[in-house]
């Protein structure tokens, strides 16, 4: 992964967004994983996975996350915004994240740290999915020792 440290900022939105992923695994429909973005030191919006919820496989929680934000800005252009999510976000969310303009990343349990199955091309790692792309910055493993229980066994 590339990238500084995170912020401190950052590090609270992650905490907030830990608390959510775990309420929502316990919650019928929902899945242990959520998402949010932030503008500065500011949390605006957040989302958790509703994929068997909603019935819909594309309703991940980055999705969510970034189509609340892109409602509430008027625009699907969220230049600007951190992306942060408790798992780091699969090839889907991270092609919309682009599509939305995003640029920073940041994200708690690793690719390598959690079963295969939440990714459709395991064998793609984060450096294979940015092809070089030096403008997006990642910062991945952040209070993933807080979350990791939650994808360790591929349940969510």
């Amino acid at each position: 992964m590339t990238g500084r440290e995170p912020t401190q900022s950052e590090i609270g939105a992650m905490r907030d967004l830990v608390a959510r992923a775990h309420e929502a695994s316990a919650e019928a429909g929902k899945s242990g994983i959520a998402a949010g973005l932030m503008a500065g030191d500011t949390l605006l919006d957040a989302g958790t996975n509703h994929v068997h919820l909603e019935d819909d496989p594309t309703r991940h929680a980055e999705i969510v996350a970034i189509g609340r934000a892109a409602k509430d800005r008027g625009s699907p252009d969220l230049s600007g915004l951190t992306l942060l999510s408790t798992l780091q976000p699969c090839e889907m969310c991270l092609a919309a994240a682009r599509f939305a303009g995003i640029s920073r990343i940041v994200f708690a349990a690793r690719q390598e740290n959690v079963p295969e199955k939440y990714f459709a091309f395991p064998h793609l790692r984060m450096p294979d999915l940015l092809n070089g792309q030096d403008e997006v910055e990642v910062i991945g493993g952040v209070l993933e020792d807080e979350v990791i229980d939650l994808y360790r066994d591929g349940q969510e």
